[in-house]
């Protein structure tokens, strides 16, 4: 395989689906990964302790699989749980058999459950060691995997879809504005990834990248602020979060920016990145 290669986790819908195919329209075959293969899968994707969740959401490995190839690339899907380590193992293993390597990963995926919503004393304890093992311990076994062949090659990107709720604090109560502290924890826990990446690999051509996304019209935030009596208001379309993560893997400016958190709204904002949003 000459063309680039990506892999680019929790590509069913929102963020990661929009990255999958700008990456694809910019010349990268793509690997995607999920927990809904197809359309109309139901999962259960409670943010809460108080209640079950398991509505269909929008979104299919199989339609950003069929995206990716309308772009004129090849998909190669691969179904996972990144809260489940075996999983997480299969796909890198999956990909790399497959395709043989991997020169740009995309760390996206998260996990949704209770803990996310919820307030501190209602958060059950197990709830952080699963946002953890989603947002920093996959990641690690995929960077894990992947990296040596980056080495090896001299080149390689990996940026991480992080939130500011890593390092800000929450200006309300969980469900009222805020975040539950075991997301936190897990989006905290994941951002420390780059930097390490960065100070190790600098200098043998790994760039490294957070990425805070900001307020997104996903698929699945306009049902979650629904939920809770609020209105999609302000929201960046996830086309323009993908903008921004081409552009730092492409350009030599973007390169610079190596190791750092980007603001993704400010920067494409400022950069014209994605023109029909302003």
């Amino acid at each position: 395989m000459t063309r680039p290669i990506a892999l680019v986790t929790g590509a069913s819908r929102g963020i990661g689906k929009a990255i999958a195919i700008s990456l694809a329209q910019a010349g990268y075959d793509v690997a995607i990964s999920a927990r809904t293969v197809k359309p109309g899968e139901s999962r259960e994707n409670t943010l809460t302790v108080h209640r079950s969740d398991t509505r269909v959401l929008p979104g299919s490995l199989e339609e950003t699989a069929a995206a990716i190839e309308s772009a004129g690339a090849k998909p190669l899907m691969l179904a996972a749980d990144l809260t489940d380590r075996a999983s997480v193992q299969a796909m890198a293993d999956t990909l790399l058999n497959r395709w043989g390597r991997a020169d740009l990963l995309v760390h996206n995926g998260r996990y949704l459950g209770p803990g996310l919503m919820d307030v501190f004393l209602e958060t059950p304890p197990d709830a952080f060691a699963k946002f953890v093992e989603a947002h920093l311990t996959a990641p690690v076994v995929l960077t894990q995997a992947l990296l040596p062949g980056m080495l090896e090659r001299g080149r390689g990107d990996v940026v991480t879809i992080t939130s500011n709720a890593a390092y800000d604090a929450p200006a309300a109560p969980a469900g009222q504005g805020g975040w539950g502290l075991a997301y936190a924890v897990g989006k905290a826990a994941g951002h420390t990834l780059v930097p390490v990446l960065h100070c190790e690999f600098k200098d043998k051509g790994i760039r490294a990248f957070n990425v805070q996304p900001g307020f997104v019209g996903t698929e699945r935030n306009e049902i979650s602020v629904r939920d809770y009596g609020r209105e999609l208001v302000g929201a960046a379309p996830p086309a323009a979060i993908a903008a921004v993560v081409n552009w730092l893997v492409s350009t030599e400016e973007g390169a610079a920016l190596a190791g750092t958190t980007i603001q993704a709204q400010s920067l494409c904002l400022e950069k014209g990145l994605h023109p029909s949003w302003k």
